[in-house]
């Protein structure tokens, strides 16, 4: 088949950086902006937390080198994390996390192999852009970190952000 009877591509999901529609009606309707939203990861074993933006599409350097099961024996052994999606949005007095969403993650250097559940990945990203507050399956030494690295990272954000989310991590 030449170059020129290829079949039409099907244009499934496109992610782009600025406004969709930028006021037009046309291709990019229904597609979304990840502008705004963040991957932090957590290591629970060593308490720190950091971001890496190549988790967006699965490329971060916890993930790198691993192959990725749904079952937990197969990185027995391993360091745990939690993937956090962070969503910020605006609000009349400015910045703030508007959706916070914690995935588990273990990762097993020596194996190479690892646990996670993309699904749930997927759906906690969607549920952050969504502004949502989905920490409650963390533990406690980890939520301390998350609201210590929220807080420091910018008080005036942490301030504006929701009741809910300073609740949930045990900061009020």
């Amino acid at each position: 088949m030449a170059n020129e009877e290829k079949p039409k591509q099907k244009v499934g999901f496109t992610i782009i950086k600025n406004d969709p529609t930028d006021g037009h009606k046309g291709y990019g309707i229904g597609s979304l902006s990840l502008e705004n939203v963040s991957p932090l990861f957590i290591d629970v074993e060593e308490q720190e937390a950091f971001i890496d933006i190549g988790a967006m599409h699965a490329r971060s350097e916890v993930e790198r080198g691993i192959k990725f099961t749904t079952n937990p024996e197969d990185s027995a052994g391993g360091k745990d994390y939690w993937l956090v999606w962070i969503t910020i949005d605006f609000n009349p007095e400015g910045p703030y996390y508007a959706g916070v969403a914690a995935c588990e993650m273990v990762v097993n250097r020596e194996k190479r192999r690892g646990y996670k559940i993309l699904a749930d990945h997927v759906n906690r990203m969607d549920k952050s852009m969504k502004r949502k507050i989905l920490v409650d399956q963390m533990d406690e030494p980890s939520k301390k970190v998350l609201a210590n690295y929220l807080e420091t990272h910018n008080p005036e954000m942490w301030q504006r952000s929701s009741e809910q989310l300073h609740q949930d991590l045990g900061r009020k």
